[in-house]
């Protein structure tokens, strides 16, 4: 059983294994990486506030333990969830970004939101049980829709005054309640870019641990409208030529796949794999 594999919660009497620490500044890691000996991490006397078991990791169970206060291991150093995207191999990622998702969950459902009670962990379950009204709180995932828009040799890219100098995007957005995901398509391009699009296809899906959205990508025809970019949403947009682009995401990314699907597919190249 080789990289990544997610499953229910593991059993916590499990010998031996493997642990993942998240604390305030992000995840521990070593000259080894990530994963530390479960045994030897419960010597260490850390603040823990709370284990999950996530899942196994070629073959080894995993599990997260979740810190509430910062603290120092010789030889350890913290790091945040974005360069892992960048630096770590793409079954690690995947591993984190799970663990990620997991530990927000965890976090912010501490206690119930209905009456304020302590919350309780439900073995085998990805949930958390109020004692005293029965609430449930299962692990969250917030649909989102990523689409490319085209307009024959043109896409469409815009620029969040947050991301890096001089990168352009794909549009992007939440599913508000009662919307179905193509609805979500053709609102958002009308409020970020004052566009409208016709001929939506679905391409492909990405969980992305920022912190907990499932990631929908589409491509769509443009079907009429002036660009007007969203006061401070959309610091800028504009149609660039397939052949001239300007920087773009990183190759990890759902954004860029799309990207990187639809210039293949106009200039006959070979299309990318969306990694999963």
């Amino acid at each position: 059983m080789a990289g990544w594999q997610t499953t229910p919660p593991l059993d916590d009497s499990l010998p031996g294994g493997w642990c993942v620490v998240r604390g305030p500044q992000g995840f521990l890691l070593d000259d080894n990486g990530v994963l530390f000996p479960r045994p030897w991490l419960q010597q260490q006397g850390l603040p823990q506030v709370a284990e999950h078991g996530l899942g196994y990791f070629d073959g080894e169970p995993v599990w997260l333990v979740l810190l509430d206060q910062d603290t120092d291991l010789p030889g350890c150093r913290w790091q945040g969830m974005r360069p892992f995207m960048l630096q770590a191999d793409y079954p690690t990622f995947r591993m984190l970004s799970f663990a990620e998702q997991v530990a927000s969950w965890s976090r912010d459902h501490r206690f119930c939101g209905r009456c304020g009670s302590r919350n309780l962990l439900v073995p085998g379950e990805r949930c958390m049980r109020c004692p005293t009204c029965g609430l449930d709180s299962y692990a969250r995932i917030s649909p989102s829709m990523i689409v490319l828009v085209t307009r024959g040799d043109e896409i469409l890219l815009a620029r969040s005054p947050r991301f890096v100098s001089g990168m352009y995007s794909t549009l992007a957005g939440f599913v508000e309640p009662g919307e179905s995901v193509e609805e979500c398509v053709a609102r958002e391009v009308r409020e970020e870019v004052g566009v409208e699009v016709r001929n939506l296809q679905y391409l492909g899906s990405q969980g992305w641990p920022f912190p907990h959205s499932l990631m929908l990508g589409f491509h769509a025809e443009y079907a009429g409208g002036e660009i007007t970019p969203q006061p401070e949403e959309i610091e800028d947009a504009a149609w660039f030529h397939i052949e001239r682009l300007p920087p773009l995401p990183m190759p990890r990314s759902i954004a860029r796949y799309l990207i990187d699907l639809y210039v293949a597919r106009r200039l006959g190249l070979p299309e990318p794999s969306l990694q999963r």
